[in-house]
């Protein structure tokens, strides 16, 4: 921790790091987030299973970027500080191909380094390539104050 601030806060901060490491399709910022040996599971029919180790989560986000436009947005964040624990609801645009996700993952943090060891990922719905918005269905994302785009100047 860093001066006054607390373990929760340096949890939402990492999370906050990590997510800003991803958009930004930065290396480093993202693994100095994750351990070395951190873990990030996926539903079924995705990446071929889950991605070990923080070189290669990184990786994958990076691809996804480039390959994607691929823009993620953290809508809601609550963290444990003393379960070591968070969770996130988030969006990721596809920009290049124009499609939202929707979903929440479920972070573990390390004892020793406090960093990110493993992420748990759940969608809202399958990734039916038939959709655009892949979302709770009926859900009034705008009126409770989600994000229902990326950034104006994030990519396409």
């Amino acid at each position: 921790m860093t001066g006054n601030e607390s373990k929760s806060a340096r949890m939402e901060r990492l999370i906050r790091t990590y997510f800003e490491g991803c958009n930004e399709a930065n290396f480093e910022k993202m693994t100095s987030c994750l351990t070395p040996d951190a873990i990030h599971y996926f539903p079924p029919d995705m990446y071929d299973g889950p991605w070990y180790g923080g070189a290669t989560i990184a990786r994958g986000w990076q691809a996804a970027v480039e390959k994607l436009g691929s823009y993620w947005v953290i809508d809601r964040l609550i963290t444990d500080a003393e379960r070591g624990e968070a969770v996130i609801e988030w969006s990721h645009y596809k920009t290049k191909l124009g499609v939202t996700l929707r979903g929440a993952e479920w972070y573990e943090f390390d004892d020793e380094t406090g960093l990110i060891c493993e992420l748990r990922a759940y969608y809202s719905s399958p990734q039916d390539k038939s959709l655009q918005r892949l979302e709770l269905g009926g859900m009034d994302y705008e009126g409770r104050g989600y994000s229902t785009r990326p950034p104006s100047g994030a990519r396409g």
